[in-house]
């Protein structure tokens, strides 16, 4: 049984920081690319940022390039997402998620998920 546990999100104003984490079991993390993705109200799940297996690969989404990072450590297989500059905009549920292989290509080959934790950024 695959388990995705969340954690770091909050209520931070603009301009701030937060580090989400993403401690995974129940599979050998590191063959799995590992991704992040949000909901925010209304709209639907978008990709955020993703990272193969390695860890040698990574993909952001146009919104956060420059601003978050991701990273791994297939020792404590944990997902980590560093999240600078936040803005207004970049609240919503952030979701932590195990694609289908080693890499996150295609975007929607996600096999396991997380139940999310909420990031809240006041203007």
């Amino acid at each position: 049984q695959v388990q995705l546990v969340e954690s770091g999100g909050g209520l931070v104003q603009a301009g701030a920081s937060l580090r989400l984490s993403c401690a995974a079991s129940g599979r050998t993390f590191s063959t799995y690319a590992m991704g992040w993705f949000r909901q925010a109200p209304g709209k639907e799940r978008d990709v955020v940022a993703a990272i193969n297996w390695s860890g040698t690969g990574t993909y952001y989404a146009d919104s956060v390039k420059g601003r978050f990072t991701v990273s791994r450590d297939n020792a404590k297989s944990a997902v980590y997402l560093q999240m600078n500059s936040l803005e207004p905009e970049d609240t919503a549920v952030y979701y932590c998620a195990m694609f289908f292989s080693g890499t996150y290509y295609p975007l929607d080959a996600v096999d396991y998920w997380g139940q999310g934790t909420l990031v809240t950024v006041s203007s």
